[in-house]
């Protein structure tokens, strides 16, 4: 078989079982993901991008909050990232 004939062939598609139980899997971790945020989060980062905006101009979108829930440590992770533009001037 060469090389050319190689990527030629067709390649056996999923069966929709399959394919549905996949999706089904990333629809349930996303839950899952979701449900485990406090509710105050997104209030939260509403008044961290306007605590920002005091001092430089920020998209609501430059500031990302991800909450993790540490089970083996007994304590919670609150992670901000905030993408500063590379010149800012302040008001």
């Amino acid at each position: 078989m060469g090389l050319l004939q190689y990527f030629r062939q067709e390649k056996p598609k999923k069966g929709s079982a399959k394919l549905a139980k996949d999706r089904l899997q990333i629809i349930v971790a996303h839950e899952h993901s979701s449900a485990a945020r406090p509710a105050y989060l997104p209030e939260m980062q509403k008044e961290i991008v306007a605590v920002i905006r005091k001092y430089m101009e920020i998209s609501s979108n430059d500031v990302k909050c991800e909450f993790t829930d540490k089970a083996d440590d007994d304590i919670s992770v609150l992670e901000v990232n905030v993408a500063l533009p590379k010149q800012h001037t302040p008001f």
